[in-house]
């Protein structure tokens, strides 16, 4: 079984899949730690470098062949992963899906902290910085909600929403 985790940047995916992953003992890929593994590159350099139509491309190549595996895996996915090309439904088909969701206001809180790693949004002004993720979001939203399941991750601890997915999945 493949467990996919999505939802936007900051809202707890690469954290609760540790966690996840460990409390199952289930393996456990980062979608963008295993495209910067295979093109020797971190994803702001395969932004720089080779633009964000070339890294859709590679994240497509490395979903498919991830999802076709037959262990038991944690998949923790970029926050654009499920927007492009048919990707939410290859996701839907070959996982269970999970959407963490989190409010424009965590989001925030979360991200201002972290700018400097986010390629999307490390050249936004921090007063800037709610209205963007609240326009993302919502157009992020008609994918994210094609999710299997949905968990709020708002003011949670990670335990309480891992437990959560334990049982939404009956594991």
């Amino acid at each position: 079984m493949v467990i996919s985790l999505i939802g936007y940047m900051g809202c707890g995916k690469s954290h609760i899949s540790k966690i996840l992953s460990d409390k199952i003992n289930f393996k456990l890929i980062d979608l963008d730690k295993e495209i910067s593994r295979r093109n020797k590159l971190t994803i702001p350099e395969i932004f720089e470098k080779k633009g964000e139509i070339q890294f859709r491309k590679l994240e497509r190549e490395a979903l498919e062949e991830i999802l076709a595996s037959e262990e038991n895996l944690v998949l923790s996915l970029g926050g654009g992963t499920p927007v492009y090309y048919n990707n939410m439904e290859i996701i839907n088909l070959n996982s269970k899906s999970i959407f963490l969701r989190a409010s424009v206001g965590t989001l925030y809180e979360r991200l201002s902290k972290q700018k400097e790693k986010r390629p999307l949004i490390a050249n936004i002004a921090d007063e800037d910085l709610p209205e963007f993720i609240a326009k993302h979001l919502f157009e992020r939203n008609a994918f994210y909600s094609k999710a299997q399941f949905s968990i709020n991750t708002d003011s949670r601890d990670p335990e309480d929403i891992v437990q959560e997915i334990v049982e939404k999945l009956y594991l």
